[in-house]
């Protein structure tokens, strides 16, 4: 009997902690996990086909990030966040992000700009081919590549971190065409106001490209049933 001459794909390899944390991370940025949703580890090593430890040590580093908090009865769940909360970590935002316009180094260098460009290429790219991962891992891109030009990396790194600890509150916002289309427009809008040195307008861009996500989250929270899970948070 001839043996088959049909090459044999290798299984793809399970997820180590730091990539699951990272699937896991995009999940709660495109509404796949909602806030206060349970994250339950038999579902998660079904679903990666994954050891409860590495389980374990990627809610771990999620908590860390402030994207997964834990309850007495409940165990891992998606953090959920009470209006208060938004409003003042979004108000901090605004605060780090104008302040790092107003350090940016006017004109950009030509590298620093040709560099967010190509980025914004590939953000241009996902948005046409509607795909989410793509448009969330290319928005992240430019925006630390954006705020790294600000000459004070102690002031960027505090932007990417306040960054991440909204994802929760920015959830599913990147499945939306409509928010794909309008920050794919701001972005354009950034990279002209960079490339022709006018600060006030990235003063005031930084507000308008902020702030939808978090009156999105608010809305849908006040319209949210009391004990609905999804928006339920500490007040």
């Amino acid at each position: 009997m001839a043996m088959s001459t049909e090459p044999v794909l290798a299984s793809p390899a399970p997820p180590r902690a730091g990539q699951l944390a990272a699937i896991l991370e995009e999940d709660i940025v495109l509404g796949v996990l909602h806030p206060c949703q349970r994250l339950v580890e038999d579902e998660l090593m079904a679903r990666f086909a994954v050891k409860r430890h590495v389980v374990r040590e990627a809610l771990a580093r999620l908590e860390q990030m402030g994207l997964v908090e834990r309850r007495r009865n409940a165990g891992a769940l998606v953090r959920g966040f009470g209006e208060r909360e938004v409003i003042e970590l979004y108000e901090l935002r605004v605060l780090l992000e104008c302040e790092a316009m107003r350090r940016m180094p006017l004109p950009v260098p030509p590298a620093g700009l040709d560099g967010l460009r190509r980025i914004q290429e590939r953000h241009d790219l996902a948005v046409a081919r509607d795909d989410p991962r793509g448009i969330f891992r290319s928005n992240q891109a430019f925006h630390e590549a954006l705020y790294g030009l600000c000459g004070n990396d102690t002031l960027a790194q505090a932007i990417h971190e306040y960054a991440r600890r909204t994802h929760a509150i920015r959830f599913g916002a990147l499945s939306v065409p409509g928010q794909q289309r309008r920050s794919r427009g701001e972005h354009h809008e950034i990279l002209r106001a960079l490339g022709e040195g006018r600060r006030e307008k990235l003063i005031e861009l930084v507000p308008a490209h902020l702030l939808r996500s978090r009156d999105r989250y608010l809305a849908l929270r006040r319209a949210a049933p009391p004990d609905d899970p999804p928006l339920r948070g500490a007040i």
